[in-house]
């Protein structure tokens, strides 16, 4: 007979899980088909969900990173809304629950950091530190600053090969500076990424399902947030913008305009369109020079008055459609270990490894902050080294 295998889950974390999702026993033991009696007792303690069992409850029935059932305490959730100062309450409230969950998802790998590094960010140089009362900066002192402490020039930026290299070689400079970028597929285009702001390990999550170009803005709008000391959300259509507090309302405007002018320098931009005549082509020749979107190119011709409004909105409908016939003429997903090594970053990666050859935690624990089964760390390790060695 197999004997099953208990997972040392916190019962009170199982007993927050289910009040957190509205859920009554009697409506969870539907769910997994148990007595009253057997999830009672999980959740006072006196005994624990097989890992099979968990697994279920927390995809199937919770909703949860089984990462978060390990928690020495229930994750704080209340004032996930107020870090996002910069949302209307009406507008968080219409949250899908899909970017709801993508948020519980950003606060474990919070907590797992906070976990695995000791309560203490290993970079040596945090830019949030670094730069702290840039906020008081003009623009061109905040590009300029931002860029000295990624350390990376415009010339260099205008070398790279592509626009993968380019999100690549930024992501990496974020990591190297305090701020951790991790990856998810939202499945929802009208949502970018978001950041949480936190004093020691700050986040930005981005949306790999959106163009690399708009990944690469979604970092820098997401980066203005975190010197403004606030969590933030990149929407498409940020309409919204216009019903906020006077000082809101000017926070998610800069966090836009320092997006642009980091990637699009105003001077630079104009040594190229003095006397052009604007069309199509030199929009893409551009966005191709700084590896950066069309729209932020014409975005750019929008606010020297170059374009007029309906040729802005005209031109972004198009590419947006554009965007979403090749989005859908795309076939099959990426192998999952691949994926899961572009979602989570080298350096959480790094860390997480680091910690179990320190053996600081258990290669069950390892495997939990990686989200794969255990069987399959050695090929999640094979393939990260392929990659860090190229």
């Amino acid at each position: 007979m197999i004997k099953l295998v208990k997972a040392p889950v916190n019962p009170d974390v199982l007993r927050w899980a289910r009040e957190s999702a509205n859920l009554t026993i009697d409506e969870v033991t539907i769910k997994i088909k148990k007595s009253p009696e057997v999830i009672e007792a999980w959740e006072k303690g006196l005994d624990c969900p097989s890992y099979a069992q968990l697994e279920k409850l927390a995809y199937s029935v919770y909703k949860r990173p089984i990462a978060v059932f390990f928690f020495p305490h229930p994750p704080k959730e209340d004032d996930t809304q107020k870090s996002f100062r910069t949302i209307p309450e009406s507008e968080f409230n219409r949250l899908p629950f899909t970017i709801i969950r993508q948020i519980r998802i950003a606060r474990v790998k919070q907590e797992n950091l906070y976990e695995l590094c000791n309560g203490s960010n290993p970079s040596e140089n945090q830019i949030l530190n670094g730069l702290k009362g840039s906020s008081g900066f003009n623009l061109k002192e905040m590009v300029s600053a931002i860029r000295k402490y990624l350390g990376i020039s415009l010339e260099k930026q205008k070398s790279w090969r592509n626009v993968e290299t380019a999100l690549e070689t930024w992501r990496y400079a974020f990591e190297n500076s305090g701020i951790f970028v991790f990856k998810e597929a939202f499945r929802n285009d009208d949502f970018s990424g978001f950041c949480l702001y936190d004093k020691e390990f700050p986040l930005i999550i981005i949306n790999n399902s959106m163009a690399k170009t708009r990944q690469i803005f979604t970092l820098f709008h997401e980066l203005g947030h975190l010197l403004f000391e606030t969590s933030g959300v990149d929407k498409l259509n940020d309409d919204y913008i216009d019903i906020l507090p006077e000082y809101d309302k000017k926070i998610e405007i800069l966090c836009n305009r320092l997006a642009a002018e980091i990637l699009v320098p105003s001077d630079d931009f104009e040594l190229y369109v003095k006397g052009v005549q604007v069309d199509e082509s030199f929009v893409t020749n551009l966005a191709n020079i700084y590896k950066v979107s069309r729209e932020v190119i014409l975005r750019k011709f929008l606010d020297r008055g170059t374009v007029n409004e309906s040729t802005y909105k005209e031109l972004t409908a198009k590419w947006n459609e554009e965007a979403k016939k090749q989005k859908r003429e795309r076939k099959g997903g990426g192998y999952y270990y691949n994926t899961q090594i572009a979602y989570m970053g080298g350096k959480y990666l790094e860390i997480a490894f680091n910690a179990y050859y320190k053996k600081s935690i258990s290669e069950i624990q390892l495997a939990n902050y990686l989200n794969v089964k255990t069987d399959n760390l050695p090929l999640l390790e094979l393939l990260l080294h392929r990659r860090w060695s190229r």
